[in-house]
């Protein structure tokens, strides 16, 4: 016990810069306490004392702000940083060097009998404030965003984040398939709008914006076979005319570039800004000589 013990404040210090001391960690650490609650009170709920383990953890809970259901099987080296918040469930399991922070759920989704709460792998890291609800796994090493809510299984060394959950970088990032759109149109509309929509990398994209990089990629194509067609056309006959496509203006984006300025401005406009001072100090040292 005591060896776990000692092993249970290393993995403290191994993961919280913060923590100065032995007798610091060991005194004034919620998630150490509840942790060593926790182990009492599975060994008593494992030897059929289920209301004297319910009763220690419901002290703890009180104590501490974090609630550990005897039932929950909890690995070596578990952390839990700040703890105020969290909930573990009965039929939850957590590997080893598990790190929670506040506010973690380890919740069900069924009021059925029977395994009704998350598995998590060793190494899974569950930032502050994130739900993951429901009987599946989460993969050795993954790790999971402040806030997010995961209601379906989480491969090992994945990223998620968002609600509901998703998945924005793997272990083995998806391979980037050669650009099928003319990368100089789309320079000249990042240019146009003053900002870049395609800001995304294969190892860390963003959903959303993966979504309309699809479908403006998606235009980008639809608008280069039209032109393909439109040429012919006007091979097979001279008489035919197309329509000249309405201009993008400055003028009808006027208002949200100027919004965009004024939160970012623009790299010109910083350096100026900062090149100015620099200007009227050498002025003014001339003007002293």
């Amino acid at each position: 016990m005591f060896r776990q013990l000692r092993e249970d404040i290393h993995s403290v210090f191994a993961r919280d810069p913060a923590a100065r001391n032995f007798l610091e960690v060991l005194t004034n650490y919620p998630g150490l306490h509840a942790l060593v609650a926790h182990r009492l009170s599975h060994w008593l709920w494992n030897r059929n004392l289920k209301w004297l383990a319910r009763s220690i953890s419901t002290l703890f809970r009180w104590l501490t702000g974090i609630e550990i259901h005897p039932g929950a099987r909890i690995g070596r080296r578990f952390f839990i940083d700040h703890g105020m918040g969290v909930v573990i469930g009965e039929t939850a399991e957590v590997g080893d060097d598990v790190t929670l922070y506040q506010g973690v759920t380890l919740g069900g989704t069924s009021w059925n009998k029977g395994k009704r709460h998350p598995t998590l792998g060793d190494g899974v890291i569950v930032g502050a404030g994130a739900k993951i609800l429901g009987p599946f796994n989460v993969g050795a090493g993954a790790k999971i965003g402040s806030n997010a809510v995961i209601t379906k299984e989480v491969p090992p060394g994945a990223t998620v984040v968002g609600i509901p959950g998703k998945i924005v970088k793997r272990t083995d990032p998806d391979v980037e398939e050669p650009p099928i759109f003319d990368p100089e149109r789309r320079e000249a509309i990042r240019q146009k709008f003053g900002f870049d929509a395609y800001g995304v990398s294969q190892d860390m994209p963003d959903p959303v914006a993966r979504s309309m990089q699809a479908m403006l990629d998606h235009m980008h194509a639809v608008d280069q076979r039209i032109e393909r067609m439109c040429a012919t056309l006007r091979k097979l006959d001279a008489s035919y005319r197309d329509g000249q496509m309405p201009e993008l203006r400055d003028e009808d984006f006027a208002d949200i570039l100027a919004d965009v300025d004024s939160c970012c401005p623009p790299v010109e406009a910083t350096n100026e800004h900062q090149a100015a001072p620099k200007r009227s100090s050498s002025r003014s040292s001339s003007d002293n000589r």
